[in-house]
């Protein structure tokens, strides 16, 4: 488990996070939501190690993130960041075998190469596996990325997974696809923290949410709970209407047409 107490980050003097209080469960995926700039991303680096708090405490599993050795840390939680540059021309299947660099000293062994196989299999890229990363396509790298941070924690007894906007580059399949992976992962007793941008897919997958504006929470708890027209217009500058799922026990969200943005006299004359 994840317990964050009165965390804050400050890059120089500006406030990035402000006083954010939460708790990462295995068995739960957690979504955090909010509009860009939020402090998303940067809760996440703080729960991954990446960064060090101004103040408040991250703690995992009972401990200290900071006092758990990376070796340790490795095998109990991966990271799916927003950036994956690799230019090297590495077969799929290596790529991820990269995953399971925490599991072995020198040679990987068979039931490493197993595990590559069957993450490549579960994110359906099983066919690619001997392809050169550089040649697929952004979704398909994406899918990549996945499956190594899977075999990185395949075999853990409630592992965590920290994904920074999984679904980038993916179509409408695959980020159905990748978020039911996730719920499998759920299912099997990991917790799973996930930043998400499409609140409707985060109502429909996720147990809890927590949504930030500007660095503070403005709510946090389960889907309905947190995503109410108000809190919603607070966090996005943005009124919705909620509607019932057809066939899902959660909220639809649906925003509220407004007059235009962009006033006519914002456009540029066009030259005869």
């Amino acid at each position: 488990m994840f317990d964050v107490q009165n965390l804050s980050y400050l890059a120089g003097r500006r406030p990035l996070l402000r006083d954010v209080t939460l708790r990462a469960r295995p068995g739960e995926l957690l979504a955090v939501v909010g509009a860009n700039g939020a402090g998303k991303s940067t809760l996440l680096r703080l729960l991954s190690g990446d960064l060090t708090p101004s103040a408040g405490t991250v703690q995992f599993e009972g401990r200290p993130l900071r006092s758990i050795p990376p070796a340790v840390l490795a095998r109990r939680r991966a990271v799916l960041t927003q950036q994956h540059p690799l230019a090297l021309a590495f077969p799929v299947r290596e790529l991820v075998l990269m995953g399971r660099y925490p599991h072995f000293r020198g040679q990987p062994a068979p039931p490493d190469h197993a595990v590559v196989q069957q993450a490549l299999a579960l994110v359906g890229l099983a066919p690619l596996a001997g392809r050169s990363y550089p040649t697929l396509s952004g979704g398909e790298q994406q899918r990549a990325q996945l499956a190594r941070v899977l075999a990185q924690v395949w075999e853990a007894e409630a592992g965590f997974l920290l994904l920074d906007e999984p679904l980038t580059g993916l179509d409408l399949n695959h980020q159905h696809h990748t978020l039911e992976v996730a719920r499998a992962l759920v299912r099997r007793g990991f917790g799973v923290v996930a930043v998400l941008h499409d609140l409707n897919l985060a109502a429909q997958y996720a147990d809890q949410l927590l949504l930030l504006r500007q660095g503070e929470v403005v709510a946090g708890g389960p889907p309905a709970a947190v995503l109410t027209p108000a809190h919603i217009r607070h966090a996005f500058d943005l009124d919705v209407e909620l509607l019932p799922h057809p066939t899902l026990g959660c909220p639809l969200i649906v925003p509220v047409p407004r007059p235009a943005a962009v006033a006519p006299g914002c456009w540029p004359t066009p030259a005869l």
